[in-house]
């Protein structure tokens, strides 16, 4: 189990110009980043941005090209017995055994960590009763819900007392009111374990539950900072109107107020400070009639623009063809 006495001041995860390459393609290109004890941080971005690769690293599941990393003090290459020791992984694909029991599965992972037997009992009811699933403990996965499976692989990474637990896009596939419910447990979990959450995610309402969060897009952490600074970084409001004539709105804008406009979700869109001032003299002054428009402030989706240029349903939107060049590289 983990070293309770471990050092509070060792950073939980330490990257160093962190590279994943397959032949000439970079899934990981040069990562840095420190996380603290206890902090929940979180890497967004879309998929095939390089996330899931970065975890497989920290994990010890994926050998770098270069650069360096350490997990609990541990180093990801010399050190791996020590890393997963140390650590907690909840996959974005369920791993459980569907034909087993809850409670069998959480025996099965006690056995493979060497859990003293004496502790397994008393520590396997505590992990259940934070996920609250003690009562359904004898009844085999397959019967559970998409959030119950869920919340037993997160009580199954917590077992043999990590102190980094990591989670890859933990509520992928869950309807909203389950992934609200998944959160709550998190962040539970965390005040009560003491733990260091590392998660990827590509909601950006997840990834407001951070205390800081990583941008990244093609390999590379093109933002970092908490969600706040993140947004505050921004500086502008988003104002999205639908007109008659988009292209001539977005000539429009260019022409009269400077403004760089774009159809982006059906609208056109585009940063001015203090959109609520600026809507009057929308519609003075633009010559193409306006049928609708709305003004938000900066949101991480207004940050993820902000720094690559798209938004990050754009961005999934071409991410199958990197997703199938790595692949198609890693079989070589």
């Amino acid at each position: 189990m983990a070293d309770g006495d471990a050092s509070t001041s060792t950073p939980a995860v330490e990257v160093r110009g962190l590279r994943k390459t397959y032949g000439s393609l970079a899934a990981v290109d040069g990562v840095d980043l420190t996380v603290e004890p206890g902090e929940t941080f979180g890497f967004l971005g879309p998929n095939g941005a390089g996330k899931s690769t970065t975890i497989k690293i920290l994990c010890t599941l994926v050998a770098p090209t270069g650069g360096e990393a350490r997990v609990a003090g541990f180093d990801v290459v010399r050190d791996r017995a020590e890393v997963r020791r140390h650590i907690g992984l909840v996959f974005q694909d369920t791993t459980l055994d569907a034909y087993l029991s809850a409670e069998l599965n959480l025996r099965f992972h006690a056995e493979l960590y060497g859990i003293p037997r004496d502790a397994v009992e008393p520590r396997m009811r505590q992990v259940l009763e934070m996920v609250g699933l003690w009562e359904r403990r004898a009844d085999k996965v397959q019967n559970f819900s998409g959030g119950m499976k869920r919340r037993l692989e997160i009580a199954r990474g917590l077992m043999h007392s990590p102190r980094v637990l990591f989670l890859d896009e933990p509520t992928v596939g869950l309807d909203p009111q389950t992934r609200a419910s998944i959160w709550e447990y998190i962040e539970e979990l965390r005040e009560r374990e003491q733990i260091t959450i590392f998660l990827t995610t590509h909601y950006m309402d997840e990834a407001e539950n951070c205390d800081r969060i990583a941008i990244m897009d093609a390999g590379r952490i093109v933002a970092l900072d908490t969600p706040e600074a993140l947004k505050a970084s921004v500086g502008v409001d988003r104002v999205r109107i639908t007109t008659a004539d988009d292209d001539a709105a977005i000539a429009a804008l260019k022409e009269r107020f400077g403004l760089e406009a774009a159809v982006r979700d059906g609208f056109v869109t585009f940063g001015v400070a203090d959109g609520e001032r600026f809507v009057p003299r929308l519609f003075d002054e633009l010559d193409v009639p306006i049928r609708s428009v709305e003004t938000t402030r900066p949101s991480l989706d207004d940050v993820f623009l902000s720094y690559t240029g798209r938004t990050i349903r754009d961005a999934e939107a071409t991410a199958g063809d990197r997703n199938r060049s790595f692949m198609q590289a890693a079989r070589r």
